[in-house]
């Protein structure tokens, strides 16, 4: 018989220092990382609890298969962890060389990147890009098709 995936054989609570401790009988408490397996396709399916020398310690399928607290818990560190706001308007570009600044609208804001090369444009799937700034933030392009025409005009000259 298989196990519930809802009722894990371990559980999650923070210690008084506010690190992630995953709780299984008869092992050591173990302070881990929720780390995603596929954060752009499938970002709440496939998230593995490593432990600090790297090691997996425990899989979870899917986030809401969870009971709440746990999966509140999960959710609250991949939030801290993971910073890739999504670009939904680009606005401006200085140059059509790189590198380049880019002011654009994203889903926390308006701000300026910088694309330092052409190479830091990758293709996820036939219409998502992550574009990664001089600063080393990520930015998230979800669906190409989906911006306005201005911007895609603007992608183009880089893709």
């Amino acid at each position: 018989m298989r196990p519930d995936p809802s009722r894990p054989d371990w559980s999650l609570t923070r210690d008084a220092f506010g690190r992630l401790i995953l709780v299984r009988p008869g092992q050591p408490d173990a302070p881990v990382t929720p780390v995603r397996g596929f954060p752009i396709t499938a970002p709440d399916e496939g998230i593995a609890l490593v432990g600090v020398p790297g090691q997996e310690l425990a899989w979870i399928e899917r986030l809401d298969a969870l009971p709440a607290d746990t999966w509140r818990l999960v959710d609250e560190e991949l939030s801290q962890r993971e910073f890739r706001p999504e670009i939904l308007r680009i606005h401006h570009a200085s140059t059509w060389a790189t590198p380049s600044h880019w002011d654009v609208d994203t889903d926390r804001g308006p701000t300026r990147l910088t694309l330092k090369a052409e190479e830091d444009i990758r293709r996820l799937s036939a219409g998502s890009l992550l574009i990664a700034d001089a600063h080393g933030v990520q930015f998230l392009v979800r669906d190409m098709a989906a911006l306005d025409k201005a911007s895609r005009r603007i992608l183009d000259h880089f893709l």
